[in-house]
């Protein structure tokens, strides 16, 4: 059985109160839970001490069974200096997350073609400078060789 700590709404249309819950993962938002640790009414100013009441113990033992917190209520928890500070992945988040993760990978296909260019370079290079070894001896030799005809002499003058 999969616990969840979350949210329960109640109140009046338009005016809304949520309790926090401890239930199965696969039962109703305003359905069945297991146990009422806390309430949140968002109507009330945010410095009001009763905007935000939780039992802090209740919830550390449910945390040290394996509860699990929803998004809202890590942010609750975190502030309550119950749990470490998570980053919200709701809404906007996870596109943002999945941005990063299509530039992660990008990035790193940009890497691996620059990696292949580099070593299909440095073969060019080897090519290159392997042929003019091999042509340089070609080369020198009708240089050495003495000039048949004086053409040379003629076009200079």
């Amino acid at each position: 059985m999969s616990l969840k700590i979350r949210l329960s709404r109640g109140g009046a249309k338009k005016r809304p109160m949520y309790r926090i819950v401890v239930a199965d993962s696969r039962s109703a938002r305003d359905g069945r839970f297991i146990e009422r640790i806390g309430l949140y009414q968002p109507m009330l100013p945010a410095d009001h001490p009763e905007r935000l009441t939780m039992n802090e113990e209740r919830i550390k033992y449910w945390l040290s069974q394996g509860a699990t917190p929803t998004d809202r209520v890590a942010v609750f928890l975190g502030q309550a200096e119950i749990i470490p500070m998570r980053e919200r992945t709701k809404g906007s988040g996870k596109q943002k997350i999945r941005e990063a993760e299509a530039a992660a990978k990008a990035e790193e296909e940009a890497a691996a073609a620059a990696e292949e260019a580099a070593a299909a370079a440095e073969a060019a290079a080897a090519e290159e400078a392997a042929a003019a070894e091999a042509e340089a001896p070609a080369e020198e030799a009708p240089a050495d060789a003495p000039e048949e005809g004086g053409d040379a002499e003629e076009q200079t003058s």
